[in-house]
């Protein structure tokens, strides 16, 4: 399974429409979005071209490819308008013989982490930076934003297929490659 791997749109139709040409490009079987659609935050300046209705739009018209987890910004409102689910906190998924976590961030995170087995990924975006590390004997990994990078980030998301991981910057370039250990 190719799994496609974003976070924090805030609305920003700019990236949402990069992302997607992204995602037509890449061809998985799923995107996974982590949270914070559509409202851009009281500690976020307006991402480029901040246009939620687009947003929606484009969201909806994939929508039997997304799977969601609420993120911080993210209301009832929201999934008013919204046409797949994405008011549930996390989800779990079973990737070649391991758990993935998937969450927002805001309030489980490697500071408060699940309970996780050796070789489980804890899946997280919010913090709007890139990371892939060990957790003990899990690991963590955040795709990084894909409208509001900080920390001298960029724009970005990650296919996780097979037993590798790729970064890519939101045009497509690859920035880092990883290879997960067989469990």
């Amino acid at each position: 399974m190719k799994l496609m791997i974003a976070s924090d749109i805030h609305g920003s139709a700019f990236y949402c429409r990069k992302l997607l040409d992204a995602f037509e490009k890449e061809q998985p079987d799923r995107l996974l979005l982590l949270g914070d659609l559509l409202y851009h935050g009281p500690r976020n300046d307006l991402p480029l071209q901040y246009l939620p209705k687009e947003v929606i739009s484009m969201l909806n018209g994939v929508k039997e490819s997304l799977l969601c987890v609420r993120g911080n910004c993210d209301t009832e409102v929201d999934q008013m308008v919204l046409e797949f689910p994405i008011l549930s906190d996390s989800c779990f998924l079973y990737w070649n013989g391991r758990a993935i976590f998937a969450t927002h961030g805001h309030h489980i995170n490697p500071q408060n982490p699940p309970f996780l087995r050796p070789g489980d990924i804890l899946l997280n975006g919010h913090t709007h930076v890139p990371k892939w590390e060990r957790m003990g004997e899990a690991y963590y990994l955040n795709p990084g934003s894909v409208s509001i990078p900080k920390e001298g980030s960029t724009q970005s998301y990650v296919i996780l297929e097979e037993e590798s991981l790729v970064f890519k910057t939101i045009n497509g370039e690859i920035y880092r490659e990883e290879s997960l250990p067989i469990i």
